[in-house]
């Protein structure tokens, strides 16, 4: 029996990696790393700062590499300060996942931060409990970690939630913890995210197979 209803917050709750990659693109131009759209999807969305400073930049000292996240995150804050929107359908579904008694928890590898603006954004502060962030745990996604917590502060099992993910690396993460996963097709093909094992990729909210599994 579904007793929670689990979601990312970049690229599910709402589509901010368009502000994301502009970010990136400008930071790294200034270490001389030019960025597309192809290679942000295979390297950047939905990862941790640390583990994309890991691949584009290794031999930065870990002051600067710190430096160069906060600045980062600052100025997604900054740059998408009135800009971010719930994915369509998403607050009709909140709506009903509180009607039907089940839980909704966020799950997310986002800084606190970042996490706390963009949820303050969407208006929805108070509508997930709990929110699980990656960075104040030992390991992020991909690793099945953050979801287990979430699993472990719901006090449910694997089977009694269901996620909705948009990247590669929360998809992993969600799937390897054994949690039915619904993938959303923001930031990468219905292709891609089938591969990775999802049940269903869909565009948003308001897809009618989301009321097959509520």
């Amino acid at each position: 029996m579904l007793k929670a209803v689990i979601f990312d917050l970049d690229g599910t709750l709402t589509d901010s990696d368009k502000v994301h990659f502009q970010v990136f693109q400008d930071f790294f131009a200034r270490h001389h790393i030019a960025i597309d759209k192809a290679l942000y999807k295979e390297k950047v969305s939905g990862r941790q700062n640390a583990a994309i400073l890991a691949d584009f930049l290794p031999d930065l000292p870990r002051e600067e590499a710190e430096a160069f996240s906060d600045r980062k995150e600052a100025t997604f804050r900054q740059l998408a300060k009135g800009q971010l929107t719930p994915l369509p359908g998403l607050l009709a579904l909140l709506a009903q996942v509180k009607k039907q008694g089940l839980a909704a928890a966020v799950v997310t590898n986002a800084p606190p931060k970042n996490a706390a603006f963009m949820l303050k954004e969407l208006n929805l502060s108070q509508a997930f409990e709990p929110i699980v962030i990656a960075e104040e745990l030992p390991r992020g996604k991909p690793d099945p970690l953050p979801y287990q917590t979430a699993l472990d502060r719901l006090k449910i099992t694997a089977s009694e939630a269901l996620v909705f993910e948009d990247s590669p690396s929360g998809i992993r993460s969600s799937i390897s913890a054994g949690i039915q996963t619904i993938g959303m097709t923001t930031t990468h093909l219905p292709a891609d995210l089938l591969a990775l094992g999802v049940d269903r990729a869909i565009a948003d909210f308001t897809d009618p197979y989301i009321q097959a599994l509520l």
